[in-house]
């Protein structure tokens, strides 16, 4: 049998099933290392980009944080009142410190799915490892920040989350770049493990640059009565990006959602999805897209939801915005029922701006961009995920500001 490391090293040159191939060869891995500071003094052109991604740098305001640059760990604490509920560390320190974590390494996502995955075992460059203890509400959110102060580097990071028996915890994940970085590869691996009764919300927020390419690589077993909520965030152009985590819905009663918002702009190429696997009674899921497409984005949206016990449900909605005659948005639905009595439901929509409404705001004293702002708010309503008001607010705040800079 091939170990990880040989598994990885035969799927180096293996494409992804979707979104454009990548020549991982073009980027570098050359940069410098960033000596740990806390956050608020890292430069202020680094904590403006953080800040644009949920990182918060007040400490009171976060039961946990890690912020890497690049290669490095620039910081990784715990709030004094949060000690011995959470643990927060580096992938490489928790598995030095942890041999049963070998037992969660590479379990969900497979290491040789693509070129990604393979680049992510063979030139890792850290990560995050987040544990919740069992049984603890922790009533703040945990925030993490992959940050890229490199032009034209690739990072690798593989992180891992485990919310323990009857735990419940929010994490916010911000992905960002520096100003003067144009190009470069992110590669994130994400293995999430929610065990019985807990519930695990989990937030990523993208921010890059359009030459910039992401490749997202995650997935989550949710064991009896358990809870995962994935919301994903992206309002900024990219050159391309591609990603189709999967949810294991295991155990009795479990429950998995995906909540995904994307605001394309100028030339950026998307290719996003969600799956959701129901395996056991009463199991539930749900995927709920809001796609905007603009100028000449190309965005794919993707749900797949396979019910493989009688008694689950699923639902799978995808609704697109178009803003321009150039831009493309193709919704791709799967539903899939093997078990008689598996309840599987999906509806897409895609259209345009109703000329009426924004006649009818006009008529009120908006101007035309004006008008147009606010319908593309209320289309990007995120009310209806259900969200902690944290984390509503927060994506609410990010609206704001996309929809005023780009109408």
């Amino acid at each position: 049998m091939y170990s990880g490391k040989d598994r990885a090293l035969r799927a180096l040159n293996k494409p992804s099933e979707y979104g454009p191939d990548l020549d991982i060869s073009q980027y570098s891995r050359e940069t410098k290392n960033w000596e740990p500071c806390i956050i608020s003094n890292l430069p202020r052109d680094v904590l403006e980009r953080a800040l644009n991604v949920g990182v918060v740098v007040e400490d009171k305001e976060r039961a946990a944080t890690y912020f890497q640059i690049d290669h490095s760990v620039i910081f990784k604490a715990v709030q004094d009142f949060f000690e011995n509920k959470i643990e927060v560390m580096s992938i490489k320190e928790a598995l030095a410190k942890y041999d049963w974590l070998k037992d969660y390494w590479w379990k969900i996502v497979e290491v040789d799915k693509d070129k990604y995955t393979a680049l992510a075992e063979i030139a890792l460059d850290q990560g995050y490892f987040i544990r919740i203890l069992e049984d603890q509400k922790i009533v703040l959110p945990l925030q993490a920040c992959l940050f890229i102060a490199t032009d034209n580097l690739n990072q690798n990071v593989h992180n891992i989350i485990i919310a323990e028996p009857g735990s419940e915890a929010q994490v916010i994940t911000g992905c960002t770049l520096h100003p003067s970085v144009q190009r470069g590869l992110h590669i994130g691996i994400t293995e999430f493990y929610v065990k019985h009764d807990a519930k695990l919300t989990f937030t990523m927020i993208h921010n890059w640059s359009e030459k910039f390419d992401a490749r997202p690589r995650s997935g989550a077993i949710i064991e009896d009565n358990g809870v995962f909520v994935n919301n994903y965030v992206c309002f900024k152009p990219l050159k391309s990006l591609q990603s189709y985590p999967v949810a294991y819905c295991k155990g009795r009663n479990a429950r998995a959602r995906f909540n995904t918002i994307i605001y394309g702009t100028g030339e950026s190429y998307i290719d996003v999805g969600s799956k959701i696997i129901l395996q056991n009674e009463g199991c539930k899921g749900e995927i709920i897209s809001r796609i905007i497409a603009k100028d000449r984005t190309q965005i794919y949206s993707r749900g797949f939801l396979l019910g493989e016990h009688r008694d689950s449900k699923a639902h799978l909605e995808c609704r697109g915005l178009l803003l321009s005659d150039e831009a493309m948005i193709h919704t791709i639905p799967e539903l899939v029922a093997k078990a008689q009595g598996a309840e599987l439901t999906h509806e897409a929509a895609i259209g345009k701006i109703s000329e009426e409404q924004i006649q009818y705001l006009m008529a009120r004293g908006f101007s035309r961009s004006e008008a147009e702002a606010l319908i593309v708010r209320g289309f990007m309503d995120v009310s209806i995920f259900g969200l902690p008001k944290e984390i509503e607010r927060e994506i609410q705040r990010l609206i704001e500001v996309t929809t005023e800079r780009a109408l």
